[in-house]
């Protein structure tokens, strides 16, 4: 296991013990990490006290099927975009019932590049439990694992800021 796994795990823990006691839960709404997140929060025992619902939608009919992205949207602003990362985490929380959601979509790599989408590129949104709702995005560098580890990263911490932990 390497040091970036362990930290996700660790990051994992930690926000699981902060939210447990407040009794907040989460649901996730994960792309390009293809549940990653949810793997991290489930790999300790009792997170089903904490997590109601993970979802990976990869695609697009996916998107919009489980989450009820609109397809107008992922038409005029793409997958990879703030709006549709917007739409993921409001749709998450909506379906899941959960206080507090999280979203990832972006381009893991190696291909899948569009000019002005690099590979890398990665937008999440956090909502919930009555903070204004977070957009975030970052280029990500290296190789296809290190850009979803760091989005699963980002996410953990966006949901602990979400929930004022």
């Amino acid at each position: 296991m390497s040091l970036l796994d362990e930290t996700l795990l660790e990051r994992a823990a930690a926000l699981l013990a902060a939210l447990r006691p407040r009794g907040l839960t989460v649901a996730t709404a994960e792309s390009c990490t293809g549940g990653l997140v949810s793997a991290a929060l489930t790999a300790h025992a009792g997170s089903s006290a904490t997590l109601l619902a993970g979802y990976v939608t990869y695609s697009n009919a996916a998107k919009t099927r489980m989450l009820g992205v609109p397809p107008p949207l992922l038409e005029r602003h793409g997958a990879v975009s703030a709006e549709v990362a917007r739409a993921m985490a409001e749709g998450a929380l909506r379906d899941s019932g959960a206080d507090l959601a999280v979203a990832i979509t972006g381009i893991a790599g190696p291909g899948g590049a569009t000019p002005g989408k690099p590979v890398g590129l990665v937008h999440l949104a956090a909502a919930g439990a009555g903070a204004p709702l977070q957009l975030y995005h970052e280029v990500f560098p290296g190789d296809r694992a290190a850009v979803r580890a760091a989005s699963a990263l980002r996410a953990l911490a966006m949901l602990a800021r979400q929930a004022g932990v």
